[in-house]
């Protein structure tokens, strides 16, 4: 059977989700929680790779197993094995082919900046240091919805084999005060690409990239055209949306 996990973490204290030698992941915590509650090795598949440090309130992860679940239980024993800055919200059982990354029709991602020197917000938001031009950045935003291909805001030699992407929701929206934050959603990102385009839409905030220069660096392909990519502990996994088929199927599983 297979089953999907729904969790959340801090990545303040992993190089990111995916398992890798000789430091510790997300990945890595969940695996060894599955390993010793089914009893043998067992490894889970996520939705996404998120970067070191980088955060998720809704992650997604699939694992299969022949043993028969209380899914409350199981996740409550989770839970118990985990370290604190992971929480498993819930266990659920889906069907053989619906898979974690895969069946995932699309990715929501917020990104948190402020301007006034804040102790409270410095490990979940990234200070700039100077005040943005928002309206503009929106309106450059909205170019976003028409790209397809983002080499240019990918990590060089990235092991995905394309680099096109459909963003259908791109925006800054002011949260309290100086706090604002970067939405995006998309069926699939590439490694390093919300970082990557957060950091050219504040050149355009700052008045260092016009329109007509932040289109001409899309469709240059060249990462190196582009802004630096910002600090990865404000930036937030949010939501991962597998269509109706599965909401369909996990509603029908809370009223049997």
């Amino acid at each position: 059977m297979r089953f999907f996990i729904t969790l959340s973490y801090d990545g303040t204290n992993y190089h990111g989700w995916q398992v890798q030698p000789g430091a510790d992941s997300v990945q890595a915590r969940l695996n060894d929680a599955l390993s010793k509650l089914l009893g043998g090795a067992v490894e889970c598949v996520g939705a996404g790779r998120t970067d070191a440090g980088v955060h998720a309130s809704m992650m997604v992860a699939h694992f299969d197993t022949e043993r028969s679940l209380d899914c409350q239980q199981f996740a409550y024993r989770m839970n118990r094995i985990v370290p604190r800055d992971i929480a498993i919200e819930k266990v659920d059982p889906v069907p053989d082919d619906l898979h974690a990354r895969f069946s995932a029709t699309s990715r929501t991602y917020h990104y948190y900046v402020y301007t006034r020197k804040n102790p409270y917000r410095r490990h979940y938001a990234t200070q700039l240091h100077f005040e943005p031009d928002y309206d503009a950045m929106n309106e450059v935003a909205k170019v976003l919805l028409a790209t397809e291909d983002f080499t240019s805001f990918s990590k060089v030699n990235n092991d995905q084999k394309t680099n096109i992407c459909h963003v259908t929701h791109a925006k800054w929206v002011q949260m309290d005060g100086d706090l604002w934050r970067f939405e995006i959603t998309a069926n699939r990102f590439l490694r390093n690409m919300v970082r990557a385009v957060v950091g050219t839409l504040l050149e355009v905030g700052r008045g260092r990239m016009t329109k007509d220069e932040f289109c001409r660096v899309i469709s240059q392909k060249d990462r190196c055209s582009a802004g630096e990519s910002v600090p990865g502990n404000a930036l937030f996994l949010v939501d991962i949306n597998y269509g109706k088929r599965t909401t369909n199927h996990l509603a029908a599983q809370t009223e049997s």
